[in-house]
């Protein structure tokens, strides 16, 4: 027990992410072997932590395992001393990364410096593709869903035509009558975007809890802002009563006696 113990303190030791962990059934304190590729011998090591890596859109996908080792012992492991393919700089607050990236690169030499705000543009842009498509397809839904609005108003305010005639007959105003049915027509819209929130959050909660379970992460996939909601429901308010007002007009401006069908 003793001797195990005393080569464990020599072996380097690595951490080890907690996806890999809980697949391979590893612990701290377990030897594992690394090694740089398949055919390679590797190198002993033992598992000195386990880590839960930084929610990351660009790479939960690829669902690869991660280790992390001490920087000797990695360069060790590849067999280039001295040499490494990126690092990171934490600046101090109120630094401009922007410019120290400009500082570094006008004495570079084998390097290239770049702030990370233009790395995670440029790894983005799978995601801005589908922004872009996702945005086109809530263009569509919207006009369609304007379309179908203005249907259903036309349609609602069709059978409300012998009820109109009788207000016309008995002295209501034309104004009246018009915003009672923009109000109607407001109140539809305002159910509407409530219900379609409640159906909104419910899908996001599922997608997410199907897709974090399936990528083992925490990694938000759906998530509903109130900027969004708010933006929802003045849409499709203002939808409504541009439905309403155009059925409405159109209800008003008939003579009551067409409305009541014998003119």
């Amino acid at each position: 027990m003793l001797l195990a113990l005393l080569i464990a303190a020599q072996l380097p030791h690595v951490a080890v992410e907690r996806r890999l962990a809980a697949d391979l059934a590893l612990r701290v304190g377990d030897t594992v072997v690394v090694a740089a590729t398949a055919e390679s011998a590797g190198m002993r090591a033992v598992v000195g932590a386990v880590f839960e890596p930084a929610p990351d859109p660009a790479s939960v996908l690829k669902r690869e395992y991660r280790l992390r080792l001490h920087l000797p012992d990695l360069a060790a492991l590849l067999g280039a001393p001295d040499r490494v393919d990126r690092f990171g700089i934490t600046l101090e607050p109120g630094a401009s990364a922007d410019s120290v990236a400009r500082r570094l690169n006008a004495v570079a030499f084998g390097f290239r410096a770049f702030p990370s705000r233009a790395i995670a543009a440029e790894s983005s842009q799978t995601f801005l593709v589908v922004s872009r498509f996702h945005r086109a397809i809530a263009v569509i839904s919207i006009v369609a869903s304007a379309v179908f609005l203005l249907c259903i108003m036309l349609l609602k305010v069709e059978e409300r035509r012998a009820d109109a005639a009788v207000m016309r007959f008995v002295g209501v105003r034309r104004r009246t009558i018009f915003g009672a049915l923009v109000l109607e027509a407001a109140l539809v819209a305002l159910t509407g975007s409530v219900i379609g929130t409640v159906i909104a959050f419910g899908a996001g909660a599922l997608t997410n809890a199907y897709y974090q379970r399936l990528f083992q992460t925490s990694l938000l996939f759906s998530f509903i802002t109130p900027g969004i909601v708010l933006f929802s429901v003045a849409l499709s308010l203002l939808l409504g009563l541009g439905a309403g007002a155009l059925a409405a007009a159109r209800l008003v401006r008939t003579r009551p006696m067409v409305l009541w069908g014998r003119g």
